[in-house]
């Protein structure tokens, strides 16, 4: 698990990034926000994606960021969801490494406060066939990136993706 934002000069590339955030919500309106493919493809900010399937293989397309390649790992609703992705041009997903992204949700309230950890590992950098210093910008983008995110998905759950709290339809249905 690494708390830093960059890496020693010296120091390998690690396989895996680890965040956490605690979040005052249920578990259900947690993973109403991650459950969607690509959710977390967005500098923080909230974007619709365009959002395709074909077989195994989701495309999101973000408006700033281009089109992404995901594969839907697993998919336990209220508390985990993963996805396999290739995120940035190197081809096919079932061509090229590719990283693993999991998301698990956790209880971490009591019965009359409704809050959960939610937790994102992704890992796989070890296994991407790019030279040293490209894994290792890769390696500290999503490292900064993630803690963007679970800022999001805290903000999204706690206040619904119109900012006012209210739930939403979407938000409240589990699948």
């Amino acid at each position: 698990m690494a708390d830093a934002q960059s890496l020693p000069a010296d120091a390998p590339v690690p396989d895996e990034i680890v965040h956490s955030v605690l979040i005052d919500a249920s578990a259900e309106k947690v993973f109403a926000v991650i459950r969607e493919p690509g959710w977390f493809i967005n500098d923080g900010e909230h974007r619709e994606h365009e959002i395709t399937t074909s077989g195994p293989v989701t495309h999101v397309v973000d408006p700033v960021h281009g089109s992404f390649q995901l594969a839907i790992e697993a998919h336990e609703p209220p508390n985990r969801v993963a996805f396999r992705w290739l995120g940035g041009g190197l081809g096919e997903i079932s061509d090229a490494p590719n990283n693993t992204v999991e998301f698990v949700i956790d209880p971490a309230g009591t019965a009359a406060r409704n809050r959960v950890r939610l937790t994102v590992r992704e890992r796989g950098f070890a296994k991407l066939g790019l030279d040293e210093a490209v894994r290792r910008r890769n390696y500290e983008e999503n490292l900064h990136g993630w803690q963007l995110e679970l800022d999001l998905a805290k903000r999204l759950a706690e206040n619904g993706r119109n900012g006012t709290g209210a739930p939403e339809a979407a938000e409240d249905a589990q699948e």
